[in-house]
């Protein structure tokens, strides 16, 4: 029988929720505090988690690293969430990271962007094909932020690998997502937004069902609020939430998105619940800047 990867498909067509990866006061990725915003994000109904995502910091991890978050999500999430675990650098890696994760029971991964600076076309379709071909019955969710990026190539690689179910679209352009979504099939894959709530609901209005989201660790409930107005077709309510977290997102977006998980790490260590530190080469925020982002998170009325 063909897989047909439902239960993967229904995830993804929902708030994808990227966990921060927090840190000790040596530096070293603190489990007990990772397993309590995890808890808090179930907890607030959050049904699709990405363990190693950029909001995790994934580029600043270790190996090890990698595996133990991926370990504690799925231990901690049970049959709560789908796990979509991301996965990337060198084919070898990624395969290895993404058999980790089959074995320890994820039903799915994200491929990362290729960060290598010479990316062809048909190399990209080589590098996710060999990752899709190593775990056949997992989901397997390309990460696109290439813009040159064709949807024929996209269809390629699914023709070859089944398993290629959802897509993480993160070039920010409305348009082009939407002429990508049908050159590739609009009704062949799950179209998730990957620039999270700002860019919701446009890629929505052109066949998005699902959207990232780094801001849902800090108010799990206004992420929700906004699918909920958008599965409605309630655009009016969709964007009453968009003008809700938008000064939050401008500061994430801010000198090309450098303070993009600054900023969530500030609002959660504002509430108490982990500490503000990042890795090189983020950076914590100075001391005038944080009252603006305590201020929001405080106004979402967690």
């Amino acid at each position: 029988m063909t897989a047909t990867f439902e239960s993967q498909r229904a995830a993804l067509a929902d708030v994808v929720a990227i966990p921060v990866t927090p840190f000790a006061e040596d530096g070293s990725v603190d489990p007990a505090t990772y397993r309590a915003l995890l808890r808090r994000l179930l907890d607030g109904g959050i049904t699709t988690l990405t363990p190693n995502g950029n909001t995790g910091e994934f580029y600043a991890l270790t190996p090890a690293e990698r595996s133990l978050v991926t370990e504690l999500t799925i231990e901690e999430a049970g049959d709560r969430a789908a796990i979509l675990v991301g996965v990337g650098h060198d084919v070898p890696t990624a395969v290895a990271s993404a058999r980790h994760a089959r074995d320890l029971g994820a039903s799915m991964v994200m491929v990362h962007q290729p960060v290598h600076p010479y990316v062809s076309q048909g190399g990209w379709v080589d590098y996710h094909r060999a990752i899709a071909e190593a775990v056949p019955a997992l989901g397997v969710v390309p990460y696109i932020r290439n813009p040159q990026l064709s949807g024929a190539r996209l269809a390629e690689l699914a023709d070859a690998c089944p398993n290629v179910v959802g897509v993480k679209y993160a070039v920010p352009d409305a348009a082009k997502f939407a002429a990508f979504a049908r050159d590739a099939g609009l009704d062949r894959f799950v179209w998730v937004a990957g620039l999270a709530e700002p860019y919701a609901p446009s890629y929505f209005s052109a066949g998005a069902t699902g959207f990232t989201s780094g801001l849902v660790n800090v108010a799990p409930a206004v992420s929700l609020n906004m699918i909920e107005a958008l599965r409605a077709g309630d655009y009016t309510a969709a964007m009453k939430v968009w003008e809700q977290i938008r000064r939050f997102e401008e500061l994430r977006a801010a000198n090309g998105s450098a303070n993009n998980v600054t900023v969530v790490k500030e609002a959660l260590s504002s509430l108490g619940l982990c500490r503000r530190e990042v890795r090189p080469p983020s950076k914590p925020l100075p001391e005038s800047e944080r009252a603006e982002v305590a201020a929001i998170a405080a106004g979402w009325s967690i």
